[in-house]
């Protein structure tokens, strides 16, 4: 099988444009066969260079490497399609030739006209191919005077175009409703169906899959097909995604864009698992799969032609899985980027990574995503701030005692290891006779800066007895500076 993901570079990589990459990722690794990144990138006043890389460092992020396509090479160089024009217009002028295809006068602003008024009139949009009866002579004729004209595809008038669809079956298009399709722009740059149809041709696509939004275009290519004698490639069209209120998935029901999801820390793993059951499935209750399991299970037969629901909560919650199933050292990795984008860190700090390693067992379950980590352990990076709604823990002579009380046994505490520190504290809080769940939080803000935070007596041996007690002593001068203003 030879598959290919061939996004238009004009913006972010959408989520469901990831999940078409992902199938016919699946479909090739498990066939053995190839996965194509093709660029198409004829939309020239959308298209940029940075969406290209976006796009690509999305993909790789995803671990959905390619075999052929830029940077990764392949026999069918060029695979931007604004390098591939001769091919285009070459097959375009063969369709002239045979007859399959017309040229067209009609201006964009004449055109513009006849469907706004078609439309106020209750009639067809659709162009009215009253260029389609200008005879050849006087087609040519026209040209030699320069007059601008696209090239149309000639559409039988009659009978039906099929597509054999491997998800939804039989599909019937008739002939007289497919609109005679523009093949070439009057500037000679090619539409999208013929720059597909073409490069498929040219790449030996086997199967193409895509969304259910391009199924209208198919018929227009299996049409073009038939008229250069090929073969055309099998179709299957993934079902739309939706929001968990039935509607297409759009920004109104939160990120599209793999990019956010990569910043928020979302694990690939995770993001990766996610999107193969958007509209897929092995069974009726295996929900988490390595990539492994993907591959050896994927198959378009169990592929449902019913709109799939893009629900966050979800997603969310695999992420979770997936990030309590990492080891301390793999955690404590995969958070570094986070705590060094927020510069609570160096990326080559050995002692920092220890650090994390350690810290990495006490918020495996507290975090659903990768940056979750960062303002639970941002007090053992930098000094703290207490946050506003914590403040009230540092006043008050009862929390000023028991930060006194600690201070000094925490002072005298022989070994500085987090049993020590929790059976000194229970001791202390007993002795007080206050609850611990109230005494420990004056410890906690003033150590953490927050009245939440990883575990307390763990977290206090990350920092070290000399921090804390400097941390403490901070906490009631300010605590004091309060009561005076």
């Amino acid at each position: 099988m030879r598959l290919r993901f061939a996004p238009s570079p004009t913006g972010y990589l959408h989520v469901g444009g990831a999940r078409t990459a992902l199938y016919n990722w699946l479909l090739a690794r498990r066939s053995g066969g190839s996965f194509i990144l093709r660029i198409e990138d004829t939309d020239l006043s959308r298209s940029t260079e940075e969406a290209i890389e976006a796009i690509m460092a999305d993909l790789r992020w995803l671990g959905l490497e390619w075999d052929e396509g830029p940077g990764a090479g392949g026999e069918h160089w060029p695979y931007r399609q604004t390098g591939r024009y001769a091919l285009y217009q070459d097959a375009a002028r063969r369709l002239l030739r045979q007859g399959d295809a017309y040229r067209c006068f009609c201006s964009p602003e004449e055109l513009r006209e006849r469907r706004e008024k078609a439309l106020r009139e209750g009639g067809n949009p659709m162009y009215d191919r009253r260029c389609r009866a200008i005879p050849e002579e006087e087609a040519r004729r026209m040209e030699g005077e320069g007059r601008p004209y696209a090239l149309r595809f000639r559409v039988p008038e009659e009978g039906e175009t099929m597509v054999r669809d491997l998800i939804r079956g039989e599909v019937v298009f008739r002939n007289r409703e497919i609109e005679d399709f523009v093949l070439l722009r009057n500037d000679g740059t090619p539409t999208y169906n013929l720059a597909v149809v073409v490069d498929d041709i040219d790449m030996r696509i086997t199967h193409v899959v895509r969304g259910d939004d391009h199924l209208p275009n198919t018929p227009k290519q299996l049409l073009i097909y038939r008229a250069l004698s090929k073969e055309p490639p099998a179709f299957a069209h993934l079902p739309m995604i939706v929001g968990t209120d039935g509607k297409p998935l759009s920004k109104r029901h939160g990120d599209v864009a793999v990019g956010y999801y990569r910043e928020a820390g979302f694990l690939p793993e995770a993001m990766v698992n996610f999107l193969a059951l958007l509209g897929w499935s092995l069974d009726d209750s295996t929900t988490i799969m390595d990539r492994g399991t993907l591959v050896a299970n994927f198959s378009l037969d169990r592929v449902s032609s019913k709109p799939a629901v893009w629900d966050t909560d979800k997603l969310y919650w695999m992420n979770a899985q997936y990030i309590m199933a990492l080891d301390d050292r793999e955690l404590a990795e995969a958070v570094k980027p986070f705590l060094v984008r927020e510069g609570l860190m160096a990326d080559d700090d050995p002692r920092g990574m220890e650090k994390l390693r350690l810290a990495a067992p006490l918020i495996r379950e507290r975090i659903k995503v990768l940056a979750d980590a960062v303002p639970l352990l941002a007090f053992l990076f930098r000094e703290v701030e207490t946050e506003e709604d914590s403040r009230d823990f540092l006043e008050g002579e009862e929390n000023r005692a028991v930060l006194r009380e600690a201070g000094k046994r925490l002072l005298e505490l022989e070994n500085f290891h987090s049993k020590n520190i929790e059976s000194t504290l229970r001791a202390m809080v007993e002795e007080m006779g206050l609850k611990p769940r109230r005494a420990f939080q004056p410890i906690r803000v003033a150590v953490t800066g927050s009245k939440v935070s990883p575990p307390l007596f763990e977290s206090m041996e990350l920092l070290g007895r000399e921090k804390c007690l400097q941390r403490i002593a901070r906490a009631l001068e300010a605590g004091r500076d309060a009561a005076v203003s």
